[in-house]
């Protein structure tokens, strides 16, 4: 006689555990709904869809297009400054379709940063810049933008690493970058990267080109630090000391006999005539390996040494000049501010 008693238990058993199991699954799944759904309700009034270039474009004539996010009630909007570029005509449309002429207040391409000011409008929704410095890796965060010329448009996905660096158009790294697999397509450019609590905590800015799910964005503390400077001076005050150079290997050799670490350096190829560099007695061939008690181990190093507080000082260099060390004084300047 054939028992199927505890066969019947079983599957008894089996789809009583699935139910939980499968009711759990929906609860997990509306809670990541729930978070983005709300994050977009809050910040996606915010966001803008940048136009550049004149109203009625003729064939020799293109207009760009990116995204905004504004952030203060009188019309502050951060993008970034390859949207902008050089246009003097620039458009801002939001959510209901209102457009309105916008200004640049100012740019930073070394960030790739910029600010607007939107005319005659006030009252405008907005969103609130986060602390990007409080982020962890694979933390929910939401991107919204204008992919492609589709309006508002929502993309989820987590925060993949942080502290990336990447080369901006002006040639200078940008650092404390986030890195995303939030899906991003050209005209997110200069919209906001946005956490679970609805604050902006980057403003994307870059495609690989090739890869899939790599997206970069900068960081929100980056972009606090250049809406300070340009509010305050209308531009990013950094310092100047008028070289061009490279990332370079030290010989072993050199740094035994001067008695230095660095491995790595900046070798300085040309110089600018009548800069701090010049006036210092810099030459092309010298390695910079030390500047104002800060190793440089690479032109990055010395360019992110060069910052706005050590502006009009004088500051001690040290460099390899024929695999011999030497203490130079230097006293950079202001450096000139990009064109608009």
């Amino acid at each position: 006689m054939l028992d199927i008693t505890s066969d019947i238990a079983d599957d008894g058993l089996s789809s009583r555990t699935a139910e939980p199991a499968r009711d759990n699954d929906r609860v997990l799944l509306d809670a990541y709904s729930n978070a983005v759904i709300d994050v977009t309700d809050r910040v996606g009034p915010a966001v803008v869809r940048v136009e550049t270039g004149p109203k009625v474009r003729s064939v020799r004539e293109r207009g760009g297009l990116g995204s905004g996010i504004v952030i203060s009630p009188d019309g502050l909007v951060l993008t970034n400054s390859h949207v902008v570029g050089s246009s003097k005509e620039i458009r801002l449309r939001d959510i209901e379709g209102f457009v309105t002429d916008a200004h640049v207040l100012g740019v930073d391409p070394d960030t790739d940063l910029a600010l607007l000011r939107a005319d005659g409008a006030r009252d405008l929704r907005y969103a609130s810049l986060g602390n990007s410095k409080t982020l962890r890796r694979g933390q929910l965060v939401v991107a919204i933008g204008n992919p492609l010329g589709f309006e508002s448009t929502v993309t989820a996905g987590v925060v993949s690493a942080l502290g990336r660096s990447i080369r901006s158009v002006s040639g200078r790294t940008i650092e404390d970058v986030i890195q995303t697999d939030a899906a991003l397509n050209p005209g997110n450019s200069g919209g906001p990267l946005v956490s679970s609590a609805a604050e902006v905590i980057g403003i994307n800015t870059a495609i690989i080109s090739g890869a899939q799910g790599i997206c970069f964005a900068v960081a929100s503390n980056t972009a606090q630090f250049v809406l300070s400077e340009i509010i305050r001076h209308g531009y990013v005050r950094r310092a100047y000391i008028g070289v061009a150079g490279q990332t370079a290997p030290i010989p072993r050799r050199h740094a035994v006999v001067a008695g230095v670490d660095n491995k790595m350096g900046a070798l300085l190829a040309q110089i600018e005539p009548d800069s701090p560099a010049a006036k210092a007695g810099l030459l092309p061939g010298d390695v910079v390996i030390k500047l104002d008690g800060v190793e440089i181990n690479g032109v990055d190093d010395l360019i992110r040494a060069l910052d706005r507080d050590r502006i009009g000082r004088t500051l001690a260099m040290d460099v390899l000049r024929m695999g011999r060390l030497r203490g130079i004084d230097i006293h950079p300047v202001e450096r000139k501010r990009a064109r608009q």
